[in-house]
């Protein structure tokens, strides 16, 4: 599958901002948010909009190294946010970060924390990054969370890509124990026929690293579910059976898989 082409991306950066902006507007940001322990609404908005600015610093100064990134780490200040402050802040810093992708373009050199080294990575990363975090206020709020597919469909590509790069096996020993005989496991998008793209995500975790396709094919066990709460259950955002999602098979692999895959 292709990527969302370098515009849509930085365009979907403050399209995705902006509807967090109006979900939030006027709500209570001291709201739990149980899908990121510890923090509430307005410490999620923090987070976010510190990590746009981050990668726009990134990026407009074409950093060669990793930039301190206090600011959207330590969120003990932001307990009492108001929507009228953080709002505007955060249309500001999605605008600053999407501006510095296009003037860079998709091929600007740099230091990325993954392979690759350009500003590609962040365009692709802080859609994803805008989109789930945009989940995880919405959900908390107790309101109806949609994603358009062709987003949906491109944010489990890079989760796949992203989660299956061999640095995880140092960085993260616990995919150690992935591996294994008989161990696949297929995604199913059950979005209308007409949904352009839909398609399969297989993991196959039968040998030495942690791989995956795209195929329609027989495996371990399988999950079916509308784009979008696929999406959610990789990140962790929603339990498996729950949403239109549908789970067939070796549901204990299943959940051995998603309790050592954490990114994001």
């Amino acid at each position: 599958m292709t990527p969302l082409d370098h515009d849509r991306y930085c365009a979907e950066i403050v399209t995705q901002t902006d509807l967090l902006r109006g979900t939030v507007a006027g709500a209570d940001l001291t709201r739990p948010v149980p899908s990121c322990p510890g923090w509430n609404v307005g410490q999620l908005l923090r987070h976010l909009g510190g990590g746009q600015r981050w990668a726009e610093e990134t990026v407009r100064t074409r950093a060669a190294g990793p930039l301190p990134d206090r600011h959207f780490r330590d969120l003990a200040a932001y307990a009492d946010e108001d929507p009228a402050v953080v709002g505007p802040w955060l249309t500001e810093g999605a605008r600053r970060l999407s501006d510095a992708l296009r003037e860079a373009g998709p091929d600007a050199p740099l230091w990325t924390p993954v392979p690759g080294g350009t500003t590609a990575f962040y365009a692709r990363r802080f859609t994803h990054e805008t989109a789930v975090h945009r989940a995880d206020a919405t959900l908390a709020l107790g309101a109806p969370f949609a994603l358009q597919p062709d987003v949906a469909r491109d944010g489990l590509d890079e989760w796949m890509e992203l989660g299956s790069l061999p640095m995880h096996f140092e960085v993260h020993p616990r995919t150690r124990e992935l591996p294994g005989p008989g161990r696949t496991l297929r995604f199913h998008a059950t979005d209308p026929a007409g949904a352009e793209g839909a398609t399969d995500w297989l993991v196959d975790l039968t040998g030495d690293t942690l791989a995956w396709r795209h195929a329609d094919e027989p495996a371990a066990v399988t999950v079916s579910g509308p784009l979008t709460e696929l999406l959610l259950l990789v990140y962790r955002r929603r339990p498996p059976g729950s949403h239109g999602v549908g789970v067939q098979g070796d549901a204990d692999l299943l959940t051995f898989w998603l309790d050592r895959v954490g990114f994001g």
